[in-house]
């Protein structure tokens, strides 16, 4: 291996890693959810599940507001141009504070509303409101973190985000054990005190950030920048970031479709789909973390001018796509023996479990590339428009008009049902390939700010 090789993966393995870590503490967090409710039953498990789904949509939300915003952050971070990447922030924070007003709003006051989205079980939907109530109280809490630590991440500055999530895990968990079974002389909770556990974890993610923020040099959140609206800049801001934010609304709004179709087919139906999307984050956490490295390496490289070798590093990180891809259906197929030994579920939700598993693990190979190629590569270069029509043409097109004429017409068995429902990325990849090829994703789209 040649020494400009050994020089981009000792990069990429210095972002991968952290940002992989961050997203097996994420699924950490949800797995402890999963695992401790799952010991109460399997109504604690599904309400937790369900009325999770909110803040599921949310965070897709915050997501899709600051990898929009990293398309320009990344750019902007190769021209070394930090007064640009603040005034960004600042846009991000105003709208995310928005944004978890309403959710916040919405979860304390229509709880039931929400949760009867996603089920009709008047059992789950009981359980599922005290949940909503409490969590809800973080919301505001994760528009300031979110995007204060996405966009640290997108100037290279990913260790933060790793310490952020680590301490968090930690308290989520030790608080899930004390809430949840009535440790330590408190009463037992069980599924509202995961929610008081996630509220306080969230919190203290906060105060972290706060506090790295009065002491970080490079980019800092700067109140005055959060009321910025200099016409280019915003003009960028609409051009590269609403696209996707609306992509990753579509998307989200599909996953929670999904649900809510699964939610309608029975409490086995929700408790097996819960434990195959925690299986799928874990089997994804170095695949998001490599796409997440290809945005930042892409979009700098993008910045300095270098195209060329943008166009050498988005053909290694495609192939580790695919490497990663199989690792990660190899991870779901090991992970479900365990999964249906150890957890509580009635045989029909551990028949169901056994398939879907099945299912998800070749959506994972499919999911691995078209997140890399999509999230990393596409967006380094501005091209955020293609990711929100394919997926308005494959999931809500595809997978979910299948599967809701599966569930609800053809009334086929929830296995058959799933393999409908998450055919979307399979049915993407074709689409991916051939925008990957076109290299029309490969764009400078910095201009020169005012001061």
């Amino acid at each position: 291996m040649d020494r400009e090789k050994r020089q981009f993966y000792r990069m990429v393995i210095g972002l991968v890693l952290p940002m992989a870590l961050q997203n097996l503490i994420n699924v950490g967090v949800t797995s402890a959810d999963v695992i401790m409710l799952g010991k109460v039953g399997e109504t604690a498990l599904s309400a937790s599940s369900l009325g999770g789904q909110v803040y599921f949509i949310l965070n897709l939300i915050f997501f899709g507001l600051t990898s929009g915003a990293a398309v320009l952050t990344a750019q902007y971070w190769g021209k070394q141009d930090t007064k640009t990447i603040e005034r960004v922030l600042g846009i991000s924070l105003r709208i995310s504070l928005a944004v978890g007003f309403v959710f916040t709003l919405a979860a304390e006051l229509i709880p039931s509303w929400l949760m009867r989205i996603f089920t009709n079980e008047e059992e789950i939907i009981q359980a599922g409101v005290p949940y909503l109530r409490i969590v809800a109280v973080s919301y505001l809490f994760t528009a300031v973190t979110m995007v204060y630590l996405n966009i640290m991440r997108s100037v290279e500055k990913v260790i933060i985000a790793t310490v952020v999530y680590s301490v968090s895990l930690l308290v989520n968990v030790v608080l899930n054990a004390i809430f949840i079974f009535g440790l330590l002389g408190f009463p037992a909770m069980g599924v509202a005190g995961a929610a008081l556990a996630t509220a306080i974890a969230r919190f203290v993610e906060l105060v972290i950030v706060l506090w790295h923020n009065s002491r970080n040099k490079v980019v800092k959140l700067r109140l005055k920048y959060v009321g910025y609206r200099e016409k280019l800049l915003m003009k960028d801001f609409g051009r590269y970031v609403l696209p996707v934010l609306f992509n990753e609304l579509l998307w989200g709004g599909g996953m929670a479709t999904i649900s809510a179709i699964l939610g309608h087919l029975g409490s086995a139906a929700v408790a097996a789909n819960s434990v195959v999307q925690v299986t799928r984050q874990l089997a994804m956490v170095v695949s998001f973390g490599v796409a997440g490295a290809t945005a930042i390496v892409l979009g700098k490289t993008i910045g300095e001018g270098k195209e060329e070798l943008a166009r050498t590093y988005a053909r290694r990180f495609a192939r580790m796509s695919v490497v990663l891809g199989i690792a990660g259906g190899l991870v779901v197929l090991g992970v479900s023996p365990i999964a249906r030994h150890f957890l509580n579920l009635t045989p029909q939700a551990s028949h169901y479990l056994k398939y879907m598993m099945y299912i998800m693990s070749y959506f994972c190979v499919g999911q691995s590339i078209n997140t890399v190629l999509i999230v990393g590569v596409f967006r380094s270069g501005g091209d955020t428009r293609f990711g929100l029509v394919l997926d308005g043409i494959t999931l809500w097109g595809g997978a979910i008009l299948l599967g809701m004429i599966a569930a609800f017409v053809w009334k086929l068995s929830v296995p058959l049902v799933f393999v409908f429902l998450a055919s979307d990325e399979i049915l993407k990849l074709p689409f991916s390939f051939w925008r990957y090829r076109s290299l029309k994703w490969l764009k400078n789209i910095t201009r020169e700010q005012t001061s």
